[in-house]
């Protein structure tokens, strides 16, 4: 049976390359995979709390989010200044939203350790 860390990594890891899959197709649509990579991510961190025996909805879920994703502004610059082109925006687009879903993702697991070791003192 798998360990609670190796269910955290296989959840994250699948929900960076189904990002970076949104991110390389929607490259030349400046935004366009914002509200779909959005989605994952927001289901990556229930399915995170979940794993750590927390339920949150969506609304904290996507609150969290926001705390977590200090660097969307970055990616959204990249996505602007090269997103369009295609190929290398492709590349560049997929590469920054499987990097920030990664970031966010441990930023998620790392918030839910804390509080199952809080709740449990």
């Amino acid at each position: 049976m798998a360990t609670l860390n190796q269910k955290v990594h296989g959840l994250i890891h699948t929900t960076a390359a189904a990002s970076a899959a949104v991110g390389a197709g929607l490259a030349q649509i400046p935004g366009s995979d914002t509200p779909v990579i959005t989605g994952l991510q927001t289901g990556m961190i229930i399915g995170i709390a979940e794993l750590h025996g927390v339920s949150i909805g969506r609304t904290a879920a996507a609150d969290l989010l926001l705390t977590f994703a200090a660097s969307v502004g970055g990616r959204a610059l990249s996505q602007f200044l090269v997103g369009w082109m295609p190929g290398i925006g492709n590349a560049i687009n997929a590469s920054t939203a499987a990097a920030l879903t990664e970031a966010i993702g441990w930023a998620a697991n790392e918030f839910f350790e804390a509080e199952t070791v809080a709740a449990a003192a």
